[in-house]
């Protein structure tokens, strides 16, 4: 379905996204997927960083840029330059809102902090991801995600008990502080409807990973303690099983992951009906979910000597047929290569100027009247002539004078 400017929820909404890396990345990639026109505004030459971070091959833009920039425009524009400046201040008096995650203190000196923005244009909604508060002793500090994680405290609550603090695999700090921006200029979108102003969205790393750990809180608040390691074990009160458990194949991620629920007895029943081993419901260390927490590795045992008989998928077959929370360990090919995941949008392969086919992760949150159709993150420069020429009102010749000048 081709594209209808007013079947997608954002339709109407300019973006100047001045963002790089992730955490800034992901937020607009976000709002390019609800609809609105997102404008990633980057240096002539090179472009933003992560165009050539960890690319496989020279001189083309690599995987990770162009998972994060799907659906946006791309123009040149250097903002070191008066005239690239003016050109900013021109995007911003046409623009609804403007993303930066520039490391702290880059945006006010290019002359450019929430109060001149706002004077330009008042409605604008002018949104900033840093590591840390403004207010912290650490706000003049770099971050990246595994900082933002050890700062936000993950890293404290993963890994074994009797182990080393490790990274989750997963970018929470990058792409979790890039969706809460985004969710909040959705918010001052809709008020600015009620109220006819912009505001100042202000997102940390630091607050998003805390905010991912909330059960690590109420840890805190039931043992009187910092929330501590447990591996794979419940971190707010004893279960079991809970665990990965290894499975026929062998493999680095031939387990399957299995959890009864410590609110009763209805799944550990159930999963010992399974594995037949109904003997134990009256064994008196299995008795109730405090007790087998208290006895979790005979528990494992008694599991791993079941599950190694079968590949992962048929353990959580069984396993979710007969009502008992389990899943596979999948990887991340599995889940690229998984039809019914790449049938729901989960996948999407769009083409690539250069790249051809390319599969990414799509938008997660499908929606019935959002039409919009994925597309591939743009070239370096690949919209300059539209943008500037329909947006701006640049002529073809006075834009030919600027690249040459340097300023696109």
């Amino acid at each position: 379905m081709q594209d209808d400017v007013k079947s997608t929820p954002l339709s109407g909404i300019r973006v100047i996204d001045l963002t790089q890396f992730e955490a800034g990345t992901s937020c607009t990639e976000t709002l390019a997927w609800l609809g609105a026109e997102v404008i990633k505004v980057e240096m002539p030459g090179r472009g933003e960083q992560g165009r050539g971070a960890t690319t496989d091959t020279a001189g083309l833009d690599s995987p990770y840029f162009l998972l994060l920039n799907a659906n946006k425009k791309s123009v040149t524009c250097n903002l070191k330059s008066e005239q690239g400046r003016l050109l900013l201040e021109d995007f911003i008096r046409n623009g609804d809102v403007l993303v930066e995650n520039f490391a702290p203190g880059v945006i006010e000196k290019l002359g450019f902090d929430y109060d001149t923005v706002k004077r330009l244009n008042p409605r604008i909604v002018f949104a900033q991801i840093k590591g840390f508060a403004a207010n912290s002793p650490y706000a003049d500090f770099l971050a990246f995600d595994p900082i933002a994680q050890a700062a936000g405290g993950a890293l404290s609550i993963t890994g074994e008990a009797d182990g080393r603090p490790l990274k989750p695999g997963s970018n929470i700090g990058d792409t979790g502080a890039g969706l809460h921006c985004a969710i909040g200029i959705l918010a001052a979108i809709v008020q600015r409807h009620a109220t006819g102003r912009g505001q100042r969205i202000d997102v940390t790393m630091q607050d998003a990973v805390i905010n991912f750990g909330r059960i690590a809180y109420a840890a805190q608040y039931i043992f009187d303690r910092p929330a501590e390691r447990c591996g794979n074990q419940s971190i707010i009160a004893g279960t079991s099983p809970s665990e990965v458990y290894p499975c026929k194949g062998g493999g680095p991620n031939d387990y399957c992951y299995v959890y009864t629920t410590r609110a009763s007895n209805v799944h550990w029943h159930k999963l010992l009906e399974v594995i037949d081993r109904e003997d134990l419901k009256t064994d008196e260390r299995f008795l109730v979910a405090k007790q087998r927490a208290q006895n979790f590795r005979e528990i494992d045992a008694i599991i791993s000597a079941w599950t190694i008989n079968h590949d992962k998928f048929e353990v959580m077959r069984l396993l979710g047929k007969a009502g008992v929370p389990a899943s596979a360990v999948f990887d991340t090919q599995e889940l690229s290569e998984d039809p019914s995941l790449n049938e729901r949008g989960t996948f999407v392969t769009v083409d690539h100027p250069v790249r051809g086919p390319f599969k990414l992760p799509g938008f997660m949150v499908k929606m019935s009247d959002n039409q919009l159709t994925v597309k591939a993150a743009p070239l370096l420069g690949a919209d300059n002539d539209q943008v500037y020429g329909d947006i701006l009102g640049i002529s073809p010749e006075r834009l030919e004078e600027l690249k040459k000048q340097g300023v696109v």
